[in-house]
């Protein structure tokens, strides 16, 4: 089928499915080298000078904020100077970042790395050059595969971060995610295509209008509960299966792996369900509020090692729907000439919760102990199904004209 039937069938033509594929094979190893901390972390840092649980936190989070405060920046920049040259760049930091961590003996070492990680902020970059690379009508597949491929790099960021580390300890770790940063910088340079589209001028009234936009609000804020939730939990869930469920650090990958793959059973058919029958604006609520009420099981069930292991297959599943689901919505969303600027904020929500999470998640465990953790991600999921509860489907994108 050459370019023409394609686009006639309304499937991908070979340059998009190049373009999706090395671009999501990009976005999850950057994000892979991003949560593959998070399972290991909090039990580790005790190799680090200074730890205590809030610094801990903070040193989860820390990435965010950095990512947070660059990410329209860094779009911006791609429409200057061009995508693939800013993704490079971004990505080069990530790896400076990697090895400060590595060679750091005290926590605020590894934060200054966290930090210098996250200054490399390429998610709207990378998600304006899908945006250049598909036309119209294949956008929405090639966020939904970045989004999958996210889903997919925190799957597996939860069964190798404990063997890594049980290998090589956290700097282990962090010599890894600086080996995937190089190794995303490879397939940008030889597998994704280039690009000389630019975007219209986001600092001007059609950045306000995105800022504006409710459905837009209601997914940022989304993105934002999801990864506050996300970040705060995994200061205490790697204590929970040590301290609760008596299973030695190196072995939680035994316990993160089979509920995973028990996940995709459920996750799939929602999404299908959601997507077949335009019906993901009335599935996403429904699946926050099961996030909130999964929360609270794990807040008061911690005893029982049946519960947590339910509980936490439960919440992986919820996730992996949401995390899934939300750029394609964001993508569908946003004006047809905004959907760089549209998808800039959406990231900067994304990382300013990791980092908010972070940082909650270490005071409140300090303060109120694991339970405490658990009882404020369910009261930011609640808030969220209510913001949520106003959602609307988007109207399917038009199919280009010849």
């Amino acid at each position: 089928m050459d370019s023409t039937d394609a686009q006639r069938l309304g499937s991908m033509t070979a340059g998009e499915r190049r373009a999706a594929i090395g671009l999501a094979a990009i976005f999850g190893s950057r994000m892979l080298g991003l949560f593959i901390i998070l399972p290991v972390f909090s039990v580790y840092a005790d190799q680090l000078a200074g730890s205590t649980p809030a610094l801990i936190g903070l040193a989860i989070g820390a990435y965010g904020l950095s990512q947070a405060i660059l990410q329209i920046p860094f779009g911006l920049a791609s429409d200057r100077f061009g995508r693939r040259p800013v993704i490079a760049a971004g990505l080069l930091l990530f790896v400076a970042g990697s090895v400060v961590a590595a060679l750091s003996t005290h926590i605020y070492g590894v934060i200054l790395g966290r930090v210098i990680q996250g200054s490399g902020a390429i998610s709207a970059a990378v998600m304006a050059l899908a945006a250049d690379l598909t036309r119209d009508s294949q956008r929405t597949k090639i966020m939904a595969i970045i989004g999958i491929s996210v889903g997919g790099a925190f799957m597996l960021a939860l069964v190798l971060g404990p063997l890594v580390a049980g290998w090589g300890g956290l700097s282990g770790v962090f010599w890894i995610t600086a080996l995937l940063a190089v190794l995303a910088v490879v397939l940008l340079l030889t597998v994704v295509p280039g690009s000389d589209v630019g975007q219209v001028d986001a600092t001007r009234t059609g950045f306000g209008a995105v800022l504006r936009n409710p459905a837009l609000l209601r997914l940022n804020g989304g993105i934002f509960a999801l990864h506050l939730i996300l970040t705060a939990g995994f200061v205490v869930l790697p204590v929970v299966l040590q301290d609760h469920l008596g299973i030695a650090r190196d072995a939680h990958w035994q316990v993160y792996l089979p509920v995973l793959l028990l996940s995709v059973p459920a996750m799939v058919p929602v999404i299908a369900y959601g997507e077949r029958r335009r019906q993901m604006h009335r599935v996403l609520p429904m699946v926050v509020l099961a996030l909130a009420a999964i929360e609270l099981v794990l807040a008061f069930g911690l005893q029982s090692r049946v519960v947590v292991l339910v509980g936490l297959w439960a919440y992986f599943s919820a996730f992996n729907i949401l995390e899934a689901s939300l750029p394609s919505l964001v993508s569908r969303a946003a004006p047809a000439a905004m959907k760089g600027a549209a998808l800039g904020v959406y990231s900067t929500l994304q990382f300013l919760g990791a980092f908010l999470g972070g940082v909650l998640g270490g005071s409140l465990y300090g303060s109120f102990g694991v339970s405490g953790v658990f009882v404020m991600g369910a009261l930011a999921a609640f808030a969220w199904f209510l913001l949520a509860r106003g959602q609307r489907m988007p109207a399917p994108a038009q199919q280009p004209v010849d």
